[in-house]
């Protein structure tokens, strides 16, 4: 049964709440709807399931709108599970099989299932304890990061082994947390520029030495050597 608004509720009598959120008690369907367009608003059965139903005054258009926005909200916060796939080699190096581990414990953190699978080629079937030995380490590495639980243990199928993980119920909890950015440290103030010092212009500088004079008994002899 879908939303029934104004003439479309028929029941014996109703709860009423108002636009601003009072509460204007419990009265005939036929009443609160004359109260909500002597107002110009709408008349919205919000809980049907109530004792007595409960009817909101409102606009209608602006409650769908309301509405909307939280179903998009609750779809948006609402994550579904997803598959990844991880895919190996029973030779795959050390630091190879370190990168997959890694990106399969994001995966998990995040809330999706892996699926890993490793691949066998014609010789490499002798040797399936290869294969379990790099399943097994990225289990311990699951376990340890407390993200992930085995869903399935490794079997093969063919030519492949196949080791299914789950998200544990922590998982979520445990990537919500993030790291708060440390607070940078404040620059130091800039010092202040040194006022200029006044210049005589008077005063010798070294750009420009004194000039000396000469003695006096030397100035006489030149007088004399001339006469």
């Amino acid at each position: 049964m879908g939303l029934r608004i104004n003439d479309r509720i028929r029941v014996r009598e109703v709860r009423v709440v108002d636009e601003a959120g009072e509460q204007l008690g419990v009265m005939a369907p036929r009443e609160a709807l004359d109260i909500a367009r002597g107002r110009g608003l709408d008349l919205i059965e919000v809980a049907p399931n109530a004792q007595p139903p409960v009817c909101r005054i409102m606009d209608y258009g602006k409650y769908k709108y309301e509405q909307g926005k939280k179903d998009r909200e609750a779809n948006r916060k609402q994550r579904h599970s997803e598959m990844k796939g991880m895919t190996l080699r029973p030779n795959t190096d050390e630091h190879d099989l370190d990168i997959k581990t890694k990106n399969i414990v994001k995966f998990l953190g995040d809330g999706d299932k892996v699926k890993v699978t490793v691949r066998f080629r014609s010789r490499e079937m002798a040797h399936p304890e290869f294969a379990q030995r790099s399943l097994q380490r990225i289990v311990e590495q699951v376990q340890t990061a407390n993200v992930g639980v085995v869903e399935r243990p490794p079997l093969m199928e063919g030519r492949q082994m196949i080791l299914i993980l789950a998200p544990s119920k922590d998982a979520s909890s445990a990537a919500s947390v993030t790291k708060k950015p440390a607070t940078p440290a404040p620059k130091p103030p800039a010092p202040k520029p040194e006022p200029p010092v006044a210049v005589d212009a008077a005063a010798p500088t070294e750009a420009s030495p004194v000039p000396v004079a000469a003695p006096a008994a030397e100035t006489a002899e030149l007088k004399v050597e001339s006469a």
